[in-house]
């Protein structure tokens, strides 16, 4: 390979290493930014898991249920900080309570029962307490998805200043090798290049 293309593909190799470094300081201040927002955003809120003596004698029906134990329990006394955590106070915190007080029914078909009898207060509570609960819960999850956004754009801002670091080994890797050129390629070269000369 000549000096020239050798040159050639160092530099193109610096560039890129500049634009994978800035594409990558850009999906860190993305991460950061998405990270620390929805944090902020779910301490705002004040949420806290049930402590951790709540969790000492689980029954069905009750605040906590056995199947919280896996996925809720290792929160306990903890303040909602996290996307992960925002995902299990979702799913299997406020979605058991939900179920444990309209068994297989949702919101919309509690609020159709509800308009069908304007009298029935009890009823009329229930749909509340079922939208509050499912709003908060659709919040939650937001937050989560979110969060995850923050992990993703993290993880591709370590593979873009990974890129760099060998298209910058890369280059260097060229731009050295194009300075190395033996003085047997450089008469080759110059022999090649050099117009033939017809002695009389």
């Amino acid at each position: 390979m000549s000096p020239k293309t050798l040159t050639v593909l160092a530099r193109t190799g610096l560039a890129l290493t500049v634009a994978l470094g800035v594409a990558g300081g850009l999906l860190i201040w993305g991460s950061t930014y998405v990270h620390n927002s929805v944090q902020n955003q779910l301490a705002a809120q004040q949420v806290y898991f049930p402590p951790k003596a709540a969790f000492a004698h689980p029954k069905a029906g009750t605040e906590i249920t056995p199947n919280m134990i896996p996925s809720v329990s290792q929160y306990a006394g903890q303040q909602l900080l996290t996307g992960q955590q925002a995902e299990a106070y979702a799913d299997h915190f406020i979605a058991q309570h939900l179920q444990n007080m309209a068994p297989g029914q949702t919101y919309a078909s509690l609020s159709a029962k509800s308009m069908a009898q304007p009298n029935n207060a009890k009823l009329a509570g229930l749909v509340q307490t079922v939208f509050r609960g499912d709003s908060l819960r659709a919040m939650l999850l937001n937050a989560y998805g979110w969060w995850k956004v923050s992990q993703i754009t993290f993880i591709a801002a370590i593979t873009a200043f990974a890129l760099a670091g060998l298209s910058l080994i890369g280059a260097a890797a060229a731009f050295v090798r194009s300075r190395r050129v033996t003085p047997a390629v450089k008469a080759a070269i110059t022999s090649t290049a050099a117009p033939k000369v017809k002695v009389a």
